[in-house]
């Protein structure tokens, strides 16, 4: 089993700086918006927000384009030792491509017990269960600022923006 994640200072700025990112474009361009960085230490290595409408792809999740920026900043593919940070918690998808890359960190605000089962396509999985069909390849830990960007994510009928 991995260790439990201990956020750094840096960590927690840069989690609060993305889910600041999210919201400003959710005034902008309306919600839901999703925002993503990879870090290693203290360095940000990529930042990124979701690409799906802009590019008509529905693989262009925030996690996964901050993923592609880093292996290719990096010249490499195995992103081990790094840290994935997300505005919401990752779906199955962009777990997967965590995976692939070797990273083995996870941080992120928005939880999927806080949005329910229907936010993902796998529902009836949580991140538990995703961490342990790895082998607990990933140490994760959610809910950080998740409060501040819960609005982003949920239906208009349940007091939020999307």
């Amino acid at each position: 089993m991995s260790d439990p994640v201990i956020p750094t200072a840096f960590e927690r700025q840069v989690l609060s700086d993305i889910c600041d990112w999210a919201l400003r474009l959710a005034e902008g361009e309306g919600a839901p918006q999703f925002t993503a960085a990879v870090l290693h230490g203290d360095e940000e290595v990529a930042r990124a927000r979701n690409e799906v409408a802009a590019t008509c792809d529905p693989s262009r999740h925030a996690e996964i384009v901050a993923i592609a920026a880093a292996a290719r900043r990096l010249g490499r593919r195995d992103l081990s030792g790094h840290t994935l940070m997300s505005s919401c918690q990752p779906c199955e998808m962009c777990l997967a491509a965590m995976r692939w890359a070797r990273i083995d960190r996870l941080i992120f605000a928005a939880r999927q017990e806080s949005l329910g089962a229907g936010f993902f396509q796998f529902g009836a999985l949580d991140i538990g269960d995703l961490s342990r069909a790895s082998g607990h390849a990933f140490a994760y830990l959610g809910g950080i600022g998740e409060a501040r960007v819960l609005p982003l994510y949920r239906p208009r009928d349940e007091g939020g923006t999307a």
